[in-house]
């Protein structure tokens, strides 16, 4: 029989410890740890408490858990001496049943792993859903792992260690995320549809107007109407628009003003399924739960899922969140495609009413803010095993392409005091650029070009072309590391004798949180019993640009595989998803409450 969150609260310490048992293997002395931070608010409360315990840990501890767990397929499967939930999980995932060539390549895998880590290769195999991967995503995982440097894999170890811990604990509570699940689903079948050249390799690839793009529109739509919303539609852009009508809406007695949310259903070349889509998904899933009961708030719910966010077909990035606050250029509609396919053809194919965008400016009057749910894309959570987290801010940046000029001459007869090497020109500011943002708290500073023209093995460099990517949360921080960058970049051409050109490319201002709309996410966060952990993004959004006319925030959920986002790795779990769709969930109701004055 499940136990409850009351019993175990309410049980002494012995007890209470049988009750966990077995959540790690071998290891009891983790839960015994967190069990000191009793009453627990909810099971996240509980696994974020057992995360620490683990954490405080000596690295010899850490290790000792690490050696604990069995080898997939090894010795103790073969002699029965696995653990009851070891027994489960393996036999679920099918590693009981292996052909024979599966088997070997499963022992040489372990063999390598230990040989290079000297400790057990450790894989949640009931997957990020909580159903179970294949035998063949498990080798295939297996086979990646392997390369990885040693400290990357032993906190790699770790997390699944965890999230295997988490499985566990949800099956001794009786506890499924039927949210997060259907959320889950809802991006699989998303992804069914990709551009031709990557869909045949199994690639995820979904760009402006493409066929594939417009069944994504399609489908998105349907769910929204199977969803329960009132209204769907398709605007002149290829957004696919949801709205939930407020209680005197729907009852036609007045008009509501809107709360906006959505992201981006456009992906990068061989991306990742939940880019952008996370932040669709979870409202609608919100909106779902709404019609089901149904329950009717004081404001309606705009759910916007944005056909282009990406600039991957064209050259034009957040066209569509840029329409609905009145930034769409027009002499976009002139770009053209790799295939010479302009965007003007490109959305006449797709039967969109070009001469509509202007009206798709919102009125900021008309709404209360924007907030956006998305996938980190970053490491930061997933380090702290953290679920969720709460945006501060989205940074602003500068970028520049640039090249030093200095002289190409013969590597063999040119002395090293008098060359004017344009390589070692930027490769000094890229040294530099590493150093000055590491100084300030949330800078960032890139060299993501780096080319030597017309280079040689046996040449100085006489030419080096290169790109400067600075970002920073406020603008006043951005400008003074770029300021600090470019000072730089003209001392090392003076000193080594080279010339430089230099491009301003692309500036973009920060967008703050609204600190109302903050503090909203960070109470949804509290109320799950998770610390509130606040984080920058590094990475531009949707909200940026709704930022220009009304108030926004975002909240942050953790990526799987380092919090790897635009690739294939790209992941996060069923269990993660819940708990956004309960912060959203709460969000709402809180504003609710605070628009009826309770």
């Amino acid at each position: 029989m499940p136990i409850t969150l009351d019993q175990l609260n309410a049980a002494s310490p012995e007890e209470a410890a049988r009750m966990l048992d077995g959540l790690y293997e071998h290891t009891p002395w983790i839960a015994a740890e967190a069990l000191k931070e009793r009453p627990f608010q909810s099971l996240a409360h509980l696994k974020h408490a057992m995360a620490q315990a683990l954490a405080r840990g000596t690295a010899e501890q850490q290790l000792a858990l690490i050696r604990a767990h069995p080898e997939l397929a090894g010795k103790a499967m073969v002699a029965q001496t696995l653990t009851a939930e070891s027994t489960h999980e393996q036999g679920q995932a099918g590693l009981t049943d292996c052909t024979p060539e599966e088997f070997a390549r499963i022992q040489q895998l372990n063999a390598d792993y230990n040989a290079r880590f000297g400790f057990p290769f450790i894989l949640a195999v009931r997957g990020p859903r909580g159903t179970g991967l294949s035998k063949r995503q498990i080798i295939d995982t297996f086979a990646r792992r392997v390369g990885n440097h040693p400290d990357v894999e032993r906190a790699e170890a770790l997390r699944n260690i965890h999230r295997i811990a988490e499985i566990r604990l949800a099956d001794k509570f009786g506890v499924e995320p039927l949210l997060g699940q259907q959320v889950w689903d809802w991006h699989e079948a998303l992804a069914r549809h990709s551009d031709p050249g990557f869909a045949e390799h199994g690639q995820l690839t979904v760009t402006y107007l493409t066929d594939a793009h417009r069944a994504c529109s399609a489908q998105l739509a349907q769910t929204m109407r199977d969803a329960g919303f009132d209204e769907v539609h398709i605007d002149a852009v290829g957004n696919v628009v949801g709205r939930y009508l407020s209680a005197d809406e729907f009852m036609a007695q007045g008009k509501s003003k809107t709360l906006l949310t959505g992201s981006h259903y456009d992906t990068v070349r061989n991306g990742g399924k939940y880019d952008g889509r996370l932040g669709i998904f979870v409202p609608i899933m919100c909106v779902k739960e709404l019609a089901r009961w149904p329950i009717r708030l004081p404001f309606n719910i705009e759910v916007v899922a944005f056909s282009e966010e990406e600039g991957q077909r064209f050259k034009a990035a957040f066209l569509a969140s840029g329409a609905l606050i009145g930034a769409f250029d027009a002499t976009w509609l002139d770009q053209q495609d790799a295939d010479g396919i302009s965007m003007r053809q490109a959305m006449q194919q797709a039967g969109l009413a070009i001469d509509d965008i202007p009206k798709l400016k919102r009125d900021a009057a008309d709404y209360l803010g924007f907030i956006e749910v998305h996938i980190e894309q970053g490491p930061v959570l997933n380090a702290l095993n953290l679920p969720l987290g709460v945006v501060t801010s989205i940074n602003g940046s500068l970028r520049f392409v640039g090249e030093f000029v200095g002289q190409a001459s013969h590597a063999g007869t040119t002395p090293m005091a008098q060359r004017r090497d344009a390589a070692c020109a930027a490769a000094e500011l890229a040294l530099y650029m590493e150093q000055r943002a590491a100084q300030d708290a949330d800078s960032v500073a890139t060299m993501g070009l780096l080319q030597v023209l017309g280079g040689s093995i046996n040449v100085v460099p006489g030419r080096c072309a290169f790109s400067l990517d600075l970002r920073a949360p406020t603008d006043a921080q951005r400008d003074a590391l770029v300021a600090d960058v470019l000072a730089r970049l003209q001392q090392i051409a003076e000193r080594r004798g080279v010339a430089h050109t230099l491009e301003e490319t692309m500036r973009a201002d920060a967008a703050p949180s609204h600190p109302a709309w903050q503090q909203r996410w960070e109470r949804a966060v509290a109320s799950l019993g998770l610390p509130v952990f606040r984080l920058p993004s590094g990475a531009g959004h949707d909200a940026m640009m709704l930022h220009r006319i009304m108030p926004q925030a975002m909240l942050f959920v953790r990526g799987e595989n380092g919090g790897i986002s635009h690739n294939p790795l790209e992941s996060t779990t069923a269990d993660d998803m819940e708990l956004a769709v309960r912060a959203m969930q709460r969000l709402l109701d809180d504003l609710a409450a605070e628009l009826a004055g309770v």
